[in-house]
Protein backbone atom coordinates (compact mmCIF):
# COMPACT_ATOMS: atom_id res chain seq x y z
CA UNK A 1 0.00 0.00 0.00
CA UNK A 2 1.02 3.38 -0.32
CA UNK A 3 2.60 5.78 2.60
CA UNK A 4 2.25 9.57 2.16
CA UNK A 5 3.77 11.75 4.74
CA UNK A 6 1.17 14.37 5.50
CA UNK A 7 1.75 17.60 3.63
CA UNK A 8 1.09 20.66 6.29
CA UNK A 9 0.46 23.85 3.96
CA UNK A 10 0.18 27.97 5.76
CA UNK A 11 -1.95 29.68 3.29
CA UNK A 12 -4.48 32.30 2.48
CA UNK A 13 -1.47 34.50 1.60
CA UNK A 14 -2.98 35.10 -0.76
CA UNK A 15 -5.55 32.29 -1.30
CA UNK A 16 -5.72 32.54 -5.28
CA UNK A 17 -1.63 31.20 -5.31
CA UNK A 18 -2.56 28.99 -2.29
CA UNK A 19 -5.33 27.18 -4.91
CA UNK A 20 -2.06 26.64 -7.38
CA UNK A 21 -0.34 25.14 -4.64
CA UNK A 22 -2.94 22.15 -4.03
CA UNK A 23 -4.03 21.83 -7.28
CA UNK A 24 -0.27 21.02 -8.44
CA UNK A 25 0.69 19.02 -5.13
CA UNK A 26 -2.56 17.05 -5.97
CA UNK A 27 -2.06 17.00 -9.60
CA UNK A 28 1.84 15.67 -8.98
CA UNK A 29 0.67 12.70 -6.79
CA UNK A 30 -1.50 11.35 -8.79
CA UNK A 31 0.48 11.56 -11.91
CA UNK A 32 3.22 9.90 -10.11
CA UNK A 33 0.89 7.11 -8.30
CA UNK A 34 -1.65 6.63 -10.73
CA UNK A 35 -5.81 5.73 -10.77
CA UNK A 36 -7.42 8.60 -8.51
CA UNK A 37 -4.56 9.13 -5.84
CA UNK A 38 -4.52 12.39 -4.18
CA UNK A 39 -2.24 14.39 -1.74
CA UNK A 40 -2.50 13.35 2.18
CA UNK A 41 -2.27 17.45 3.34
CA UNK A 42 -3.59 20.01 5.96
CA UNK A 43 -3.84 23.74 4.99
CA UNK A 44 -4.36 26.00 7.79
CA UNK A 45 -5.24 29.61 5.65
CA UNK A 46 -4.97 32.77 7.19
CA UNK A 47 -7.13 36.12 6.64
CA UNK A 48 -4.67 37.49 3.89
CA UNK A 49 -6.70 41.11 4.83
CA UNK A 50 -5.02 40.98 8.60
CA UNK A 51 -1.35 39.72 6.85
CA UNK A 52 -1.69 42.52 4.55
CA UNK A 53 -2.56 45.40 7.04
CA UNK A 54 0.80 44.04 9.51
CA UNK A 55 3.20 44.20 6.18
CA UNK A 56 2.47 47.64 5.67
CA UNK A 57 2.43 48.68 9.04
CA UNK A 58 6.24 47.21 9.48
CA UNK A 59 4.44 44.70 12.23
CA UNK A 60 6.25 41.59 11.72
CA UNK A 61 6.67 40.38 15.16
CA UNK A 62 2.75 40.45 15.40
CA UNK A 63 3.56 38.10 11.87
CA UNK A 64 6.00 36.04 12.89
CA UNK A 65 3.70 35.34 16.22
CA UNK A 66 0.40 34.58 13.65
CA UNK A 67 3.08 32.07 11.29
CA UNK A 68 4.33 30.72 14.31
CA UNK A 69 0.91 29.33 15.67
CA UNK A 70 -0.32 28.72 12.02
CA UNK A 71 2.84 26.26 11.61
CA UNK A 72 1.65 24.77 15.38
CA UNK A 73 -1.88 24.05 14.57
CA UNK A 74 -0.52 21.73 11.21
CA UNK A 75 1.63 20.09 13.58
CA UNK A 76 -0.74 19.21 16.22
CA UNK A 77 -3.06 18.43 13.25
CA UNK A 78 -1.12 15.37 12.37
CA UNK A 79 1.61 16.92 9.38
CA UNK A 80 4.86 15.75 9.12
CA UNK A 81 6.31 19.04 7.52
CA UNK A 82 5.10 22.77 6.78
CA UNK A 83 5.38 24.76 4.03
CA UNK A 84 4.50 28.72 3.72
CA UNK A 85 2.63 29.03 0.88
CA UNK A 86 4.36 32.49 0.05
CA UNK A 87 7.88 34.15 -0.52
CA UNK A 88 7.68 37.11 1.58
CA UNK A 89 6.93 35.55 4.68
CA UNK A 90 9.54 33.60 4.99
CA UNK A 91 11.23 36.83 6.29
CA UNK A 92 10.35 34.93 9.96
CA UNK A 93 11.32 31.25 8.47
CA UNK A 94 13.54 30.65 11.13
CA UNK A 95 11.47 31.42 13.83
CA UNK A 96 8.64 29.22 12.45
CA UNK A 97 10.95 26.42 12.16
CA UNK A 98 12.12 26.64 15.70
CA UNK A 99 8.49 26.46 17.05
CA UNK A 100 8.09 23.24 15.85
CA UNK A 101 9.69 19.57 15.90
CA UNK A 102 8.21 18.95 12.52
CA UNK A 103 10.80 20.41 9.31
CA UNK A 104 9.62 23.25 7.20
CA UNK A 105 10.16 23.25 3.48
CA UNK A 106 12.08 26.94 3.19
CA UNK A 107 10.73 28.24 -0.46
CA UNK A 108 14.20 29.54 -1.57
CA UNK A 109 15.67 26.24 -1.35
CA UNK A 110 14.26 24.37 -3.85
CA UNK A 111 14.53 27.35 -6.33
CA UNK A 112 18.05 28.00 -5.97
CA UNK A 113 18.81 24.14 -6.19
CA UNK A 114 17.37 24.19 -9.50
CA UNK A 115 18.90 27.32 -10.70
CA UNK A 116 22.23 26.42 -9.40
CA UNK A 117 21.28 22.81 -11.14
CA UNK A 118 20.54 24.68 -14.59
CA UNK A 119 23.77 26.43 -14.43
CA UNK A 120 23.13 29.88 -13.69
CA UNK A 121 24.59 32.09 -11.54
CA UNK A 122 23.29 35.66 -12.05
CA UNK A 123 19.39 36.01 -11.51
CA UNK A 124 16.88 38.38 -11.80
CA UNK A 125 14.41 38.53 -8.73
CA UNK A 126 10.78 39.83 -8.77
CA UNK A 127 8.85 40.06 -6.16
CA UNK A 128 7.18 42.21 -2.99
CA UNK A 129 9.10 44.82 -2.19
CA UNK A 130 10.02 43.39 0.88
CA UNK A 131 11.37 40.04 -0.90
CA UNK A 132 13.54 42.33 -3.83
CA UNK A 133 14.78 44.78 -0.58
CA UNK A 134 15.18 42.87 2.38
CA UNK A 135 17.95 40.28 2.42
CA UNK A 136 16.41 37.37 3.89
CA UNK A 137 15.49 36.01 0.24
CA UNK A 138 18.45 37.55 -1.51
CA UNK A 139 20.52 36.61 1.20
CA UNK A 140 19.68 33.05 1.89
CA UNK A 141 20.57 32.31 -2.30
CA UNK A 142 23.75 34.04 -2.18
CA UNK A 143 24.58 32.46 1.04
CA UNK A 144 23.37 28.72 0.84
CA UNK A 145 23.60 28.64 -3.48
CA UNK A 146 26.50 31.45 -3.98
CA UNK A 147 23.74 33.30 -6.37
CA UNK A 148 24.08 36.89 -7.74
CA UNK A 149 20.70 38.08 -7.29
CA UNK A 150 19.51 41.10 -9.02
CA UNK A 151 16.45 43.01 -8.47
CA UNK A 152 14.59 45.82 -10.51
CA UNK A 153 15.19 49.42 -10.05
CA UNK A 154 13.34 51.45 -7.69
CA UNK A 155 10.59 52.61 -9.67
CA UNK A 156 9.83 49.11 -11.23
CA UNK A 157 10.03 47.50 -7.84
CA UNK A 158 7.17 49.51 -7.37
CA UNK A 159 4.81 48.81 -10.40
CA UNK A 160 5.68 44.81 -9.63
CA UNK A 161 4.87 45.56 -6.11
CA UNK A 162 1.61 47.46 -6.59
CA UNK A 163 0.54 44.99 -9.27
CA UNK A 164 0.74 42.24 -6.88
CA UNK A 165 -1.15 43.62 -4.03
CA UNK A 166 -4.05 45.73 -6.24
CA UNK A 167 -3.94 42.78 -8.63
CA UNK A 168 -2.84 39.78 -8.32
CA UNK A 169 -3.93 39.18 -5.12
CA UNK A 170 -7.56 39.83 -5.92
CA UNK A 171 -7.64 37.62 -8.75
CA UNK A 172 -7.24 40.23 -11.41
CA UNK A 173 -4.68 39.33 -14.08
CA UNK A 174 -4.75 42.32 -16.44
CA UNK A 175 -2.82 42.36 -20.25
CA UNK A 176 -0.69 45.99 -19.86
CA UNK A 177 0.23 44.72 -16.02
CA UNK A 178 1.76 41.82 -18.39
CA UNK A 179 2.99 43.64 -20.50
CA UNK A 180 4.87 45.70 -18.02
CA UNK A 181 6.23 42.63 -16.32
CA UNK A 182 7.56 41.95 -19.56
CA UNK A 183 9.28 44.96 -19.70
CA UNK A 184 10.71 44.77 -16.20
CA UNK A 185 11.78 40.99 -17.73
CA UNK A 186 13.85 42.29 -20.00
CA UNK A 187 15.64 45.63 -17.91
CA UNK A 188 16.59 42.50 -15.69
CA UNK A 189 18.09 40.47 -18.69
CA UNK A 190 19.99 43.89 -19.94
CA UNK A 191 21.53 44.28 -16.60
CA UNK A 192 22.99 40.91 -16.54
CA UNK A 193 20.46 38.23 -15.63
CA UNK A 194 20.82 34.91 -16.86
CA UNK A 195 17.14 33.34 -15.35
CA UNK A 196 14.60 35.09 -13.68
CA UNK A 197 12.84 34.07 -10.31
CA UNK A 198 9.51 34.57 -10.22
CA UNK A 199 9.71 35.34 -6.08
CA UNK A 200 6.08 35.79 -5.43
CA UNK A 201 3.73 33.07 -5.44
CA UNK A 202 1.22 34.80 -7.64
CA UNK A 203 3.22 35.82 -10.05
CA UNK A 204 2.66 32.63 -11.86
CA UNK A 205 -0.79 33.80 -12.45
CA UNK A 206 0.56 36.52 -14.98
CA UNK A 207 3.69 35.87 -16.30
CA UNK A 208 4.69 32.24 -18.38
CA UNK A 209 8.29 31.30 -20.06
CA UNK A 210 6.96 33.08 -23.24
CA UNK A 211 7.05 36.42 -21.90
CA UNK A 212 10.61 36.34 -20.85
CA UNK A 213 13.97 35.92 -23.25
CA UNK A 214 15.29 33.59 -20.49
CA UNK A 215 14.17 31.16 -17.98
CA UNK A 216 11.99 31.78 -15.42
CA UNK A 217 11.40 29.94 -12.37
CA UNK A 218 8.52 30.13 -10.68
CA UNK A 219 8.53 29.30 -7.15
CA UNK A 220 4.98 28.25 -6.68
CA UNK A 221 5.42 24.91 -8.91
CA UNK A 222 8.69 24.69 -7.78
CA UNK A 223 7.58 24.54 -4.00
CA UNK A 224 4.95 22.59 -4.72
CA UNK A 225 7.13 20.01 -6.38
CA UNK A 226 9.42 19.72 -3.96
CA UNK A 227 6.47 18.76 -1.25
CA UNK A 228 5.82 15.61 -3.20
CA UNK A 229 9.28 15.01 -3.16
CA UNK A 230 9.35 15.41 0.03
CA UNK A 231 5.68 13.25 0.94
CA UNK A 232 6.27 10.56 -1.48
CA UNK A 233 10.13 10.12 -0.48
CA UNK A 234 8.96 7.76 2.00
CA UNK A 235 6.26 5.95 -0.37
CA UNK A 236 6.47 2.10 -0.60
CA UNK A 237 4.42 -0.56 -1.82
CA UNK A 238 3.20 -3.82 0.33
Amino acid sequence: MYQQAVIGLIGGMSWESSAEYYRIINREVRNRLGGVHSARSLMWSVDFGEIERLQHDGDWDQLTEMMKDAAIRLERGGADFVLMCTNTMHRMADAVAEAIDIPLLHIADPTGQKVKAAGFERVGLLGTAFTMEQDFYKGRLRDLFGLDVLVPEADDRRVVHDIIYKELVVGEVLAKSRMAYREIIARLIGQGAQAVILGCTEIMLLVSAKDSAVPLFDTTTIHAMAAVDRALAATATA
